[in-house]
């Protein structure tokens, strides 16, 4: 059954036009990776499935109900989480009062702090600093813990890898077993191909807003990829 329905999605900002005629469905405990270079729409993407950009066409339709129309405000207490490009954690706040404010909702569900630090022991081993004096890996993770403090149906993961060492990245991914074992639905957009064809059960490639790509891992080769990425 799927979780997420993506139908037909056209979205503009003003005269530009940014997702073109998009269809994305994704089934529960599935982890899906939406791979495309900049501006290819995939933040696009996530914003109209989280409520942060309305549609000009199409339809968002998460556990049977269309949501096209809903205010984000309202989609989280449904299970869709975003950790947002760019982090967006409180500077003047500890991650562990960073980590509360996601758990606001009162949803039901496997994730604690307890459970978050676990997943994430470089969160745990920072519960006490202030947001303004963590490194971009720290924010990352911590963001992610914030999300999952909603405990989501559907986590939407924008752009993990952006601006951060390889092993940093590393860490963060191997947190995802982790998520996915407790039925969590995944949605991770990213520029890092390899990253996201290891944690992805299927990937789907956008250029100029528009899909180019889509597949297992398993049954794509690498210059099919860089074909579609790249608009070759």
């Amino acid at each position: 059954m799927s979780l997420l329905s993506v139908r037909d999605l056209d979205v503009h900002y003003g005269d530009f036009q940014a997702i073109y005629g998009l269809t994305v469905t994704i089934d529960e405990g599935e982890t899906l990776a939406i791979i495309g270079a900049n501006g290819a729409g995939k933040s696009t993407l996530l914003k109209s499935i989280a409520g942060q950009v309305t549609p000009t066409a199409g339809s968002v339709t998460f556990a049977d109900v269309d949501i096209t129309r809903t205010p984000p405000h309202k989609r989280v207490p449904l299970g869709i989480a975003l950790t947002p490009e760019g982090r967006r954690i409180f500077p003047s706040l500890t991650v562990e009062e960073n980590l509360l404010v996601g758990a606001h909702v009162k949803r039901k569900g496997p994730w604690s702090l307890a459970s978050v630090y676990e997943a994430f022991p470089l969160v745990a081993d920072r519960k006490d600093r202030l947001g303004a004096n963590l490194s971009g890996g720290e924010q990352q993770a911590t963001a992610i813990g914030r999300a999952l403090m909603s405990n989501p149906r559907l986590l939407l993961l924008d752009e993990v890898s952006l601006g951060l060492a390889p092993v940093v990245v590393e860490q963060i991914y191997a947190a995802l077993p982790a998520i996915t074992s407790t039925g969590t639905t995944v949605l991770v957009v990213e520029q890092d191909v390899n990253q996201s064809m290891k944690v992805a059960s299927r990937v789907q490639c956008l250029l100029e807003g528009r899909t180019v790509l889509e597949g297992r891992p398993s049954d794509l080769h690498r210059d099919q990829i860089a074909s579609a990425y790249f608009g070759i």
